[in-house]
Parts: structure tokens; sequence; C-alpha cells
């Protein structure tokens, strides 16, 4: 009995090594084809991950990593004992949860006004200008931002005009939260639409129909037609942006900020970038750097989990 059960396996192992092998040799051309990204992958992503060892060392440039004392969780007891590391993470979520929110409730909006034009013309030009920030860099963007904003810019100037006193937009700890989110909004809202245009086209028209034979009109056929068929897409595209809410845009910040505005618009990014290029306190950064990284993780694990439970998404 055990001969023939390990006939019975060998057999099992040599068809498994056949199709392997059957398998191989019809798809080796997209392996290849596969590798430069994955060479590429583990040289900018993961073997830079070693330079994580700088978080529990005194770390000194001129001692490389070898060199460099070992200090175990120091640093990272330093980093919650500093006074300001509390705001900076407040601020981190404020101004990404702001983001997150303003840009997917205006995307919802716009993407439902513009299924109701009937035009083609004009539906595909009012995307042309709507789409069109999102295709300029934050250097560009902050550089017509300063000029706008600024204390003689396009705004204060028109505000003057009416009797209103200047505001300042990017030196105000006040405003520049709502400054940062709204010119977020300006740039990726109409992005963010692509993803609800495309969900909206796989509704029924019959659907449309038959309300309108039950007597709906264009707002109820909105609210009980357009709105459940994406509502899905909805609760996915809200579950996944959970893994984002401590991104909350560097390059947009280090573009527009300055002293003035550090209690209000130091996020985690900018901290490390001042704590480690600016201060010299690598490992400081690095521990700042590894926290998030962490939370991200947890973040970005448990939006997969719920986005499985409610929308059944799954990416394996």
């Amino acid at each position: 009995m055990s001969a023939r059960a390990g006939m019975v396996q060998g057999a099992a192992r040599a068809g498994a090594r056949r199709r392997t092998a059957i398998y191989l040799s019809r798809n080796w051309p997209l392996y290849v084809m596969m590798l430069p990204a994955l060479v590429v992958l583990a040289l900018f992503h993961y073997y830079p991950m070693y330079g994580i060892i700088i978080a529990f060392q005194d770390f000194n440039p001129g001692l490389g990593f070898a060199g460099s004392p070992w200090v175990g969780l120091q640093n990272f007891e330093f980093l919650l004992a500093l006074p300001d590391i509390r705001q900076v993470f407040l601020n981190t979520l404020v101004i990404a949860v702001g983001k997150i929110v303003s840009v997917q409730v205006s995307a919802i909006v716009l993407a439902l006004l513009l299924n109701e034009v009937r035009s083609t013309l004009f539906k595909r030009t009012v995307q042309t200008f709507v789409y069109l920030p999102h295709f300029l860099s934050w250097i560009v963007l902050g550089g017509i931002l300063l000029d706008i904003l600024g204390a003689q810019g396009l705004v204060n100037q028109s505000l003057g005009s009416f009797g209103i006193r200047p505001i300042l937009f990017l030196g105000s700890n006040q405003w520049f939260q709502t400054t940062l989110i709204t010119s977020n909004l300006w740039k990726e809202a109409g992005w963010a639409t692509i993803i609800y245009l495309a969900g909206l086209t796989g509704t029924d028209p019959a659907l449309y129909e038959a309300s309108a034979i039950d007597g709906a009109n264009r707002w109820d056929q909105i609210l009980h037609v357009t709105l459940p068929s994406i509502s899905g897409l909805i609760i996915l595209i809200a579950c996944l942006d959970l893994g984002n809410v401590l991104n909350a845009g560097f390059e947009q910040i280090l573009t527009l900020y300055n002293p003035a505005v550090y209690a209000t618009g130091d996020i985690l990014d900018t901290y490390v970038y001042r704590a480690g290029l600016i201060s010299a306190q690598y490992s400081l950064a690095a521990a700042v750097g590894l926290v998030k990284s962490v939370l991200s993780f947890v973040l970005i694990v448990i939006a997969y989990w719920i986005a499985v439970r409610v929308s059944d998404y799954r990416i394996f």
C-alpha cells in the first residue's frame, strides 16, 4: 500500500513539474518583461529599507551604519517627549482628512452633474478644464498661489475694492489649513471624478426608464437610481482612502508654508525634512519616518479588511 502511494505521489509530482514546464515555456516572455520592474523595485524600494537602522542609532554620517553607536529606542523616547510632535501629528490628520473628504465629496457631486449633461462637446470641455490642474506640479501651482494669495495679490486687491482688509492666506495660522485644503481641492477634484464617471457608465438605462414611468423626475432619479448604482464604489474609495490619512501632501506644504504657520502647517513629512536635512538630526528624522510608516501600514491593512467586508474588494 505504501509503495503504491509512493508511486502515486511520484506521478503527481512529475505531472506538476510537467505542467510548470509547459506554463513557463508559454509565458517566459512575460516574466522577462517584468524583470526590470522587479529590479527597480528591489533597488529603490526594498534595499533602502536597510536605512531603518538609523532610527535605532546615534547616526553619524562619517561613521556610517556600521560605526554609529546603537541607542535602541532612545530616539523614539525623545520623539514622544517633544512638545510639538503632538501638534504635528494633529496637523497631519486634520489636513489629510480635510483633503480626502473635500475631494471625494466634490468629485461625487461633479460626476453627478457631468452625468446629467447631454451635450458631449460641453461635457468634454468642462472635463478638460477640471482635469488640467492635476497635471501641473505643486512648484508651478505654488508660484501661482503665492502671487494670487499674497498680501498684494489679486485676491486681496479684489477684497480691498470692497473695503475688506487684506487676509494673510499663507501667513496666518487661522487661514493656512483652509488654504491648503481648498487649493488641493482645485487641483485634484476634477481628476477624482474619473472613477465615478466610469462607475456611472455601468448604470442600467432600463432603471431610468422604469423610474420615469413611475413619475420620477431627474432629482428623484439621481437620489434613487444614480447614487445607489455607485454606492459600492463610494464605500470602496472611502475605505481605501483610510490608508492615506497620514499623507497630507509634502510637496504642496513645502512649497507654500513658512515659519509663521509652522503651528498649523507642519506635518510629519515636513517635520522629517526639517529635522533630517535642515537640522541634521538624522536619527530623529528616521524615527519619525518609521513611526509614520508603521502606522500607515496598519491603516492600509485595516482599510483592506474593511473593503473586503463591505465591498468584497480583493487584491489576491
